[in-house]
């Protein structure tokens, strides 16, 4: 959880006594506020954002909070922007602004921006506030250590610290980075990812209910992300083609994926069944489902058009609090991995399931069917082909086919 500055909480100690809330309830405003940077910290939400009351309180919608604790929640937030308005920002406070816009420059992805923000802030408490003005490499490599040593993360998060600190040291403060050779470097785990066999695929599939169930078939039948397999638009399916086109993956990169001809069926009722909520929600007067920031402005109307609906969409309306507008969300990825966990107990798994589990299992099973590695590559969306690799160490080399001419067969 993130720290909060002393002289901030003390600040909205103080004005929560002036807004007359009563003592009882003001552990749970400070609750909330600790849980709403805890929310933009590690979403792509800056906290002085227009739109971050509204992301925060659909989280703890999807979360199963109720009104009151939503609304609540929402005005904790609302008083604690309200102050940071009259406090002048620290100066790390400014060198995170100062990674912000450097980031949106680069136009680098949401997710970078969230890791590389909670890096630096992790860095600003680990120095306790240190005048940024004075830190140096020797810092960041005590902090490295400290990593590795104390809170024994293993090799990909220090990496991944590491990369956020390089960035902040060279694109943000233009200072240099060197001198890291006695730094305590995590271990580097053998990790090979747990995979399923096509029976206990099965197996799963068959304990989940509609849609959830639906949606694990895609992701196996598709090798989706979770979060790309609750972001699919009823556009982004062409059963001409058969082919489904995942948007703004990893890196922001979009690509395409043969869809299951077994399930294309489903897929078509699924729209139908959109549909009829579609013009439930029309004759309701509700503003349509949530949009991309681009595309909001541009097209006002996209919201409320049938392709531009969540192909899995939430149960309920969400209200906006500050438009007023009421919208749909998409499934929330915590409901699905609580699906998959369920549908893995109730089948008699003994290894974790998770949703990853779905995609690893995808790429091996294409691998044991002799699928060119850069094929699986693309269809997965890597960026480097060392990634995709990792699953030759699960496919037994038995279990290949060797190439052969066509001379031969």
């Amino acid at each position: 959880m993130i720290k909060i500055p002393k002289n901030v909480l003390n600040l909205f100690q103080d004005k929560l006594e002036q807004e007359q809330i009563p003592e009882r309830q003001r552990p749970f405003y400070e609750m909330w506020l600790r849980f709403y940077l805890d929310f933009c910290d590690r979403n792509d939400c800056p906290e002085k954002a227009p739109n971050s009351v509204d992301l925060f309180v659909i989280n703890l919608e999807s979360r199963g909070k109720g009104q009151f604790q939503q609304r609540q929640a929402a005005r904790a937030v609302k008083i604690f922007q309200a102050l940071s308005e009259q406090v002048p920002p620290s100066l790390w406070d400014q060198t995170i602004e100062h990674l912000e816009r450097k980031i949106a420059t680069l136009q680098y992805s949401g997710k970078t921006l969230s890791t590389y923000r909670h890096w630096v802030r992790a860095f600003r408490d680990y120095l306790e506030e240190k005048d940024p003005g004075s830190v140096t490499a020797a810092d960041a490599a005590k902090f490295f250590t400290h990593l590795a040593v104390d809170r024994k993360v293993v090799a990909a998060t220090q990496n991944q610290a590491f990369n956020s600190l390089l960035f902040l040291f060279a694109k943000v403060w233009d200072r240099p980075f060197k001198g890291f050779d006695g730094v305590v470097r995590a271990k580097r785990s053998n990790y090979i990812p747990t995979v399923l066999s096509r029976k206990e695929v099965d197996l799963v599939l068959d304990k989940a209910s509609h849609p959830m169930g639906l949606i694990m078939r895609m992701m196996y039948g598709c090798g989706l992300r979770l979060s790309e397999s609750v972001n699919i638009r009823i556009n982004n399916l062409c059963f001409e083609t058969g082919l489904l086109t995942i948007r703004n993956g990893k890196g922001n990169k979009d690509r395409t994926v043969p869809l299951p001809r077994s399930i294309t069926d489903e897929l078509r009722k699924q729209i139908r069944r959109v549909e009829a909520l579609h013009v439930k929600d029309l004759e309701s007067g509700y503003d349509g489902a949530f949009m991309p920031t681009a595309m909001s402005r541009k097209f006002r109307s996209a919201s409320k058009q049938l392709g531009w609906q969540w192909l899995f969409p939430a149960r309920q309306l969400t209200h906006v609090p500050t438009s007023g507008e009421t919208r749909r969300y998409h499934a929330h990825e915590s409901k699905v991995s609580a699906a998959i966990r369920q549908a893995a107990l109730e089948a008699g798994m003994h290894k974790r399931v998770t949703a990853h589990t779905f995609r690893h299992t995808y790429a091996t099973h294409l691998l044991q069917a002799n699928y060119d590695i850069r094929t699986i590559q693309r269809l997965l969306g890597h960026s480097d082909v060392k990634t995709t690799m990792i699953y030759t160490h699960i496919v037994d080399s038995g279990t290949v086919k060797e190439p052969k001419s066509p001379l031969d067969f």
